[in-house]
């Protein structure tokens, strides 16, 4: 499975949340609403997720293997770097 486009839409620098980005898989699959998160030892990617009846939150999409997680995390990380010097807050990007 190839990563052929992503999407990063910057989000304003309050909280932890730097972007939410949207991820096409083979021109034929998209996951939406993967979320980039500054985190105390870096940047990091949390998948999306919802609140299931008992409070905890659960993945609605995620990679099953490590392998897989770090080419997504690298892809998805480079594609912000790249996006944070071209867009304003609030503003997408597509990073091919």
């Amino acid at each position: 499975m190839k990563i052929t486009d992503v999407r990063v839409r910057k989000v304003t620098k309050q909280g932890k949340m730097r972007a939410v980005v949207s991820v096409t898989f083979d021109n034929e699959f998209v996951v939406h609403d993967i979320k980039v998160i500054e985190g105390e030892r870096g940047l990091f990617i949390a998948m999306p997720s919802k609140k299931s009846t008992d409070g905890e939150y659960r993945d609605i999409a995620h990679p099953i293997n490590s392998d897989m997680r770090k080419v997504l995390q690298d892809t998805i990380l480079e594609a912000y770097d790249k996006a944070a010097d071209e867009v304003a807050e609030g503003d997408s990007a597509v990073v091919e």
